[in-house]
């Protein structure tokens, strides 16, 4: 997730909520002193409220695997090859957070025969990862507890289930797995 973006919607609700304070008091002495009404209060307010709502609908329904942070990322585990071999999967980790944070982990999946590589799976990390096929298609993703049986060429998993609410995947996917 872009934190950038998070701490520009916080900075804009901080000062819309600061706005919207301000409005409410000035309605009241509008409504009982008879003052002139606050239009360009009024109106900054709801552009803030406007814009909040704009980036809470960009985070939630924008989302893309592009979006993933890789500048500080690791090996998770080494890559596993499809038995008839036309993929390749490889996990990641991705250190968020600093001293206090915790680690995402992410797979991709490598089609041979198009090289193009997609995120399938996308969690918290726990204390390991392996990866292990079923057969040409299905493959398992060990992460602790959050272990998933998925098919690369329709499934995906997304912890939080971003993935599976964003208008822009929808058509990468037959089914969206998130934690209960």
């Amino acid at each position: 997730m872009n934190l950038g973006l998070l701490f520009l919607g916080l900075f804009i609700f901080l000062i819309t909520l600061l706005l919207l304070f301000v409005l409410i008091i000035q309605l009241i002495r509008f409504a009982f002193k008879r003052i002139k009404f606050p239009k360009k209060l009024a109106i900054t307010t709801i552009t803030g409220c406007t814009v909040l709502l704009a980036i809470f609908m960009y985070i939630n329904y924008f989302f893309t695997f592009e979006s993933i942070d890789r500048t500080f990322m690791q090996d998770a585990s080494l890559p596993a090859t499809s038995p008839n071999e036309k993929y390749v999967a490889k996990s990641y980790y991705e250190p968020y957070g600093g001293a206090v944070g915790g680690v995402n982990m992410w797979v991709e999946v490598t089609d041979s025969v198009t090289n193009s590589t997609k995120v399938i799976y996308y969690a918290d990390a726990k204390n390991y990862a392996t990866l292990q096929w079923h057969d040409d298609t299905t493959l398992f993703v060990t992460n602790a507890n959050l272990s998933k049986v998925l098919n690369v060429e329709t499934e995906i998993y997304h912890e939080n289930g971003l993935a599976c609410q964003s208008l822009l995947m929808r058509n990468r996917y037959e089914t969206c797995y998130q934690a209960e």
